[in-house]
């Protein structure tokens, strides 16, 4: 039987002096830049169903057989359309620091990963290498665009050109759209916005610019 997921932080975070924090919206309070980032990472992906941060209080024995705790920096769980996407439970943590507490840490994760198992869950730990990517700084680049809903026959516009073509350049787009630069000018906004709500769509793992190829979004095939 799945264990209930939990609702409500175990602690909360508060003001530090010694770290950089603050508050992403919609998703709570980070304690690093680097957190910070992943936040931005989890709420632009349209699979997350909820996010959590400080979820749950794990209890395991020290080096030496002593009662510890640790609580993790999050949890992420996913739409039901998301398959075979089990919740996250998380820690972020740069490289640099990883290395110069791995003695400390790995008793933690141990029993993280011992405790997501009981779950169905996934433990994993997120450094700079995964968060600080292309994909973050193309997430960056379409927040703007998010909401600014365009015209529907813009929209229109974008969207048709697929019906003749699968794939396409957003340069060879906008030229085949609007071969006057002001008016190519008005478009730019438009494919950003579908971009960013996955109406079209793109590899965001590689830095988007003129040259990036377009396909329509699986919802409109």
């Amino acid at each position: 039987m799945k264990k209930a997921l939990p609702t409500l932080p175990v602690r909360s975070i508060g003001v530090s002096g010694r770290s950089v924090t603050g508050i992403v919206p919609l998703m709570g309070r980070f304690e690093s830049t680097l957190e910070r980032d992943l936040m931005e990472l989890v709420r632009f992906d349209r699979r997350v169903s909820s996010f959590l941060p400080q979820p749950v209080k794990i209890e395991y024995k020290g080096n030496t057989g002593e009662d510890r705790s640790y609580t993790p920096d999050g949890l992420i769980t996913f739409q039901e359309s998301a398959l075979s996407q089990e919740p996250i439970l998380y820690e972020v943590k740069y490289r640099a620091n990883f290395r110069e507490q791995w003695r400390n840490l790995l008793p933690k994760f141990r029993a993280a990963k011992s405790y997501c198992a009981q779950r169905g869950w996934r433990f994993e730990v997120y450094t700079e290498r995964e968060i600080r990517t292309p994909y973050l700084d193309n997430v960056k680049f379409l927040w703007p665009f998010l909401n600014r809903e365009p015209g529907p026959l813009q929209r229109a516009q974008v969207v048709g050109v697929f019906e003749s073509c699968s794939f396409i350049s957003v340069s060879n787009l906008l030229g085949m759209l609007a071969p006057d630069p002001k008016q190519r000018g008005e478009l730019i906004p438009v494919l950003w916005h579908l971009i960013a709500n996955g109406v079209v769509c793109c590899d965001l793992n590689i830095p988007l610019s003129m040259t990036s190829v377009l396909s329509i979004g699986e919802e409109l095939k």
